[in-house]
């Protein structure tokens, strides 16, 4: 039973999000694993049905992982399923460590402030230790309660939330005392937050691109040649005076350094009247290939230049352990080298801040360009590398949680879908079709000003990590005497 248990847990998580978008299942979705580890003799098996439940989890919500790396990466069927199965196993670890955590702090009036800390400390160090992707606060992007959390506290805050309501309804299964419970009363409380604010009113025009080109296109000069007029024509077609026009995350070999490329960008540019922001490869300081964002302003000159920070595993650089097993699934040669700064661009009465692709899964980095000044938020990406599965809408959800964190509106252009525009409140004002060659013609607004979360980042996640080593202690002095 407890070993169901465990499965049911990961089940539950997985149904909070994308394709499923069981949301309200989130705050009983750890209720069967702590139970379950409540029950086990030693933390030997209270980690070991934390890492099933670790490992059914991540196959299950980032099952794409495969498909990518067989179509992608150039390795056969079997080798892709053998990398992807130990993924699940090294990132089931986390969650064997926060099943040992919860059995330590189970039992005491304690309980569930350090059982929702402990989980919420084990999910920050998911980016820190090399993958992120969903949190379980995620699945409260659409819960108008839980949501008033983001601007003050992250997406951390509505973590532990869903993470204290799970160890409650475990603490009602197991018959604890009464006054454990007395924690619940924070639920509630979370109502006395402001409401986040509704913006649905945007002034300024942006036009999203989404030239639809497959990732696996063989490029020749003559394709390169007419892309470059379809994608300008769309976008000279999409919008009479907007302030600015966003190409997604390089959906070609589209280079910095490439006349005809830039020159294409300027002329766009004074076509329209309106900033260009575009991917772009651009070139590292030590020569090598960085994934960049090119800023052009009416005039046609490159204003400036972001390269990528966060680089995604396989797909730009292969990690060292498995250097001879696979490549990585970028057709550009060479790994591509990390940026080191984020960079916000100033285009007269306005700043602009763009993020690249999976480096929407930070929240502590998205905040930064706000922190920086960016009045609005812009994130290209090229999720054609994700075929037709889930993980193109989990990643929208992400990019809604950054909005409400920084109180920006986002402007999302992606190759082939989901293009968007998220408003300050997390909602999708326009969407785009899917799959399609299309150009968005949106509306958003320049805001200033910034959140608790945006101006102090992941002290919550602080909070919890105190909170864990003081339970910790106490439990090692406890068992002492």
């Amino acid at each position: 039973m407890i070993w169901a248990l465990a499965v049911l847990s990961a089940v539950l998580l997985v149904l909070c999000h994308p394709p499923y978008n069981w949301t309200w299942l989130a705050p009983a979705a750890l209720t069967p694993l702590l139970f379950a580890v409540s029950r086990v003799e030693n933390w030997k098996k209270a980690a070991l049905l934390g890492c099933i439940c670790g490992a059914v989890y991540w196959a299950g919500i980032c099952y794409w992982i495969e498909w990518t790396l067989s179509q992608y990466a150039g390795i056969p069927k079997a080798g892709a399923v053998t990398l992807f199965v130990m993924f699940c196993i090294a990132k089931s670890f986390q969650m064997g460590v926060f099943a040992v955590l919860a059995r330590y702090f189970a039992r005491s009036f304690w309980t569930l402030p350090l059982t929702a800390a402990a989980w919420t400390a084990i999910e920050w160090t998911h980016g820190v230790m090399g993958f992120e992707w969903l949190n379980l606060g995620n699945a409260g992007s659409d819960m108008s309660i839980p949501l008033r959390l983001a601007p003050v506290t992250g997406v951390w805050g509505l973590s532990f939330f869903f993470a204290l309501a799970a160890a409650a309804l475990a603490s009602v299964a197991q018959r604890r005392p009464r006054q454990e419970l007395v924690w619940i009363i924070l639920l509630p409380g979370v109502a006395l937050l402001p409401p986040v604010l509704l913006d649905r009113h945007g002034k300024s025009e942006a036009v999203l691109l989404q030239p639809n080109q497959d990732p696996g296109t063989l490029w020749s000069s003559e394709l390169f040649e007419k892309s470059l007029r379809r994608m300008t024509a769309l976008s000279l077609k999409a919008a009479e005076q907007p302030d600015l026009i966003i190409w997604p995350e390089d959906p070609g070999p589209f280079y910095e350094y490439d006349p005809r490329y830039m020159n294409a960008l300027g002329s766009l540019a004074g076509a329209s009247g309106a900033t260009v922001i575009a991917g772009a490869v651009g070139h590292a300081s030590n020569g090598g290939p960085s994934n960049s964002a090119v800023t052009v302003n009416p005039q046609g000159r490159e204003l400036s230049r972001y390269d990528k920070v966060n680089l995604v595993p396989f797909g730009e650089f292969v990690p060292f352990p498995f250097k001879q097993l696979t490549n990585q699934i970028s057709t550009e040669a060479g790994e591509f080298e990390a940026g080191n700064s984020v960079v916000v661009t100033n285009l007269g009465k306005h700043k602009t801040g763009t993020f690249i692709c999976y480096e929407s899964v930070f929240p502590g980095f998205v905040r930064q360009f706000a922190k920086a000044g960016a009045e609005v938020l812009i994130n290209i990406s090229n999720d054609g590398w994700f075929g037709k599965s889930a993980a193109r809408y989990q990643h929208l959800r992400l990019v809604r949680m950054r909005a409400v964190e920084n109180h920006r509106w986002i402007l999302r252009a992606t190759n082939n879908g989901v293009t968007a525009v998220v408003d300050p409140a997390g909602r999708v004002i326009t969407r785009g079709p899917e799959y399609v060659e299309a150009a968005l013609n949106a509306r958003f607004g320049y805001l200033t000003g910034t959140t608790v979360y945006t101006e102090h980042g992941d002290w919550f996640v602080v909070l919890c990590g105190l909170a864990v080593v003081c339970g910790l202690v106490r439990h090692y002095f406890q068992s002492a005497s």
